[in-house]
């Protein structure tokens, strides 16, 4: 269904309210941002509550329970971890013998070709630090201000100074929690308070609206807990048979840490790396942990999240990217983190408001061009290849017929539209028509003709009601009916018509099939209907008005007072008349 596009000044409207919103994101973020993940957790935690209620648990006792249990769950793993991380640093001092070896290989590289190139790298560096420094101060000569920090006075101020870093993030989670309460508790009165706000007429999209953002980022959060759980699992196995100590560790670390986007992986792999250096005498096995996280993660965003994240969330893998960029700068680390929820929602607002559209087009996955203007438009780039590309693909999953139908006629109607309005130059036209002809030959020539062994009759003469687009459908229909295996022939405008067809003597058992794209082919059609009729009266004759989307019993009685035996639409229905009318070969 093609959605309306806004107007010049409803455009001009549309982006001053897309940038306040923006700048409202921006300058409310210490607010919104700890409800964004209230909202998140809020879905995680909804079905738990949902299913509570069914065992006859009041709502509020309900949420409180699924709260504890998730706080204390979340708490027990990160005590585990932290011990787990505990026990690393105190088993660190066994290995530093190895971590001396490694800093001095690292200073001292080796009398190779690496050691010659450092050695160079190192006298050059040395030449250049033998200059003579400036004084300290500016190019002025004035001393450098020097600012003395004073060291806690007292117990109190050493703790406030201890746990200031600490602070800002508990305070944000206290709030993410209590938003998260709130939400489960009066899910029910903020959705009605949401419809109120939206209107009654409203009702049905709004509706639709929220059932698809949730169903949406639901399912996205699910395939991303899937994905880390599968990627947490394959570490640790990876790192285990490398022989990294807490392999288990270091895989769970990695799934909590995938969390964030393209950064997570990265900031797992560098601990189990530091570790196999402190653990091993050797570079393979530091060097076996990279290639094991580079390969899990190579795999994992380039073939797996794009995707099961494409089809769950509707967006394009590309917009994935951007959007994380653009989070990112807005929100810092935590809209990196909550980046595809958002984008989510942002596609479901361009989906179901007409005036946001573009935001579904820009973001979201549904192909941009439909099949047939992505052939019409590479043929008008005079790129022949691609737009038979464009017919192969559609060719592997449909009919010949359908490919005509539903492909090559609406670009032949389009390029009509744009002729007779002198859009289409000359040479664009030619090159089109005939990249078409020669697409239509070797399709004739890869689906051969399936001959009747019993001869009748009867045949089909495929006529061109006015034009060249005309003359290239009557081509088409008569390479279905041939292959379908009925006798057809098919004229081009420049045959005499009366007198070919009179030396085939026409009789009742044949049919005129007359090729006509609408709108400005009716008038001709209807002239060659009534000469036909008249010079051969007892041959039937058919009119196809192909991709004619209107009502085809009104547009039939515009060929009074003389009407054809049948009108029809697409090239399907015409060999499906054809049949009927008995032109078996």
């Amino acid at each position: 269904m093609i959605k309306p596009q806004p107007s010049g000044s409803s455009g001009v409207w549309t982006a001053a309210i897309l940038l306040a919103v923006i700048s409202m994101l921006y300058l409310a973020r210490e607010i919104l941002i700890p409800l964004a993940f209230a909202i998140m957790l809020a879905l995680i935690l909804s079905p738990a509550v949902a299913r509570l209620q069914m065992m006859r648990v009041r709502r509020v006792l309900a949420v409180a329970l699924v709260m504890i249990v998730t706080i204390a769950a979340a708490s027990g793993v990160a005590w585990v971890i932290f011990n787990q991380l505990i026990g690393v640093a105190n088993e660190l001092p066994r290995y530093s013998q190895n971590i001396q070896n490694k800093l001095k290989a690292m200073r001292a590289p080796g009398e190779g070709a690496l050691g010659q190139a450092a050695a160079s790298i190192n006298e050059l560096a040395t030449e250049l630090l033998s200059i003579e420094a400036p004084a300290p101060g500016d190019r002025a000569g004035r001393p450098l201000p020097v600012q003395v920090i004073d060291e806690p006075t007292n117990e109190l101020a050493y703790l406030r100074n201890l746990l200031g870093p600490f602070l800002r993030p508990l305070g944000e989670l206290g709030m993410v929690l209590i938003f998260s309460v709130f939400l489960l508790i009066n899910q029910k009165d903020l959705r009605n308070r949401l419809f109120r706000l939206a209107g009654l007429d409203r009702l049905n999209v709004l509706t639709k609206a929220l059932d698809d953002a949730t169903q949406r980022v639901s399912r996205f959060l699910l395939m991303q807990l899937l994905v880390n759980v599968c990627f947490a699992i394959l570490c640790g196995a990876g790192l285990h048979l490398i022989g990294i100590p807490y392999a288990p560790l270091w895989g769970s670390v990695a799934g909590i840490l995938r969390i964030v986007p393209y950064v997570g992986a990265v900031v797992s792999a560098l601990l189990p790396f530091t570790l196999s250096l402190a653990v091993f005498d050797n570079w393979t096995h530091p060097l076996l942990v990279l290639l094991l996280f580079a390969a899990l993660e190579l795999i994992t965003s380039n073939f797996v999240e794009p995707w099961l994240y494409g089809i769950h969330t509707g967006i394009s893998s590309l917009a994935l990217l951007l959007t994380a960029v653009f989070w990112t700068v807005l929100w810092g680390p935590a809209g990196l983190i909550l980046s595809t929820p958002l984008t989510v929602c942002v596609v479901v607002l361009g989906r179901y408001v007409p005036q946001f559209s573009f935001l579904d087009v820009l973001l979201g996955d549904e192909a941009v061009l439909a099949v047939e203007a992505r052939f019409y438009q590479r043929l008008l780039a005079m790129d022949d290849q691609e737009a038979k590309a464009v017919a192969d693909l559609y060719l592997r999953e449909h009919s010949l017929s359908q490919l005509y139908d539903a492909v090559i006629i609406p670009a032949l109607t389009v390029a009509e539209q744009d002729r007779h309005k002198g859009a289409l130059e000359p040479t664009r036209e030619q090159f089109l028509f005939l990249s078409i002809r020669e697409m239509l030959v070797e399709f004739s020539e890869r689906t051969p003709s399936e001959k009747n062994p019993e001869v009748s009759a009867g045949r089909a003469f495929c006529v061109p009601a006015n034009d060249e687009a005309d003359e290239i459908t009557a081509a088409m229909l008569a390479q279905l009916l041939d292959q379908a295996g009925y006798a057809a022939i098919s004229f081009s405008l420049d045959d005499s018509l009366e007198h070919a067809v009179g030396l085939m003597n026409p009789g009742e058992n044949d049919t005129f099939c007359i090729s006509a794209l609408p709108p400005f082919a009716f008038a001709r059609a209807r002239t060659l209907s009534r000469e036909l009729q008249l010079r051969f009266p007892r041959a039937k004759v058919m009119i196809g008005v192909w991709g004619f989307s209107g009502d085809a019993e009104r547009a039939l009685r515009r060929f009074q007072p003389s009407p054809p035996a049948k009108l029809v639409t697409s090239l399907a229905d015409a060999v499906k008349f054809v049949v009927n009318a008995g032109c078996p070969v």
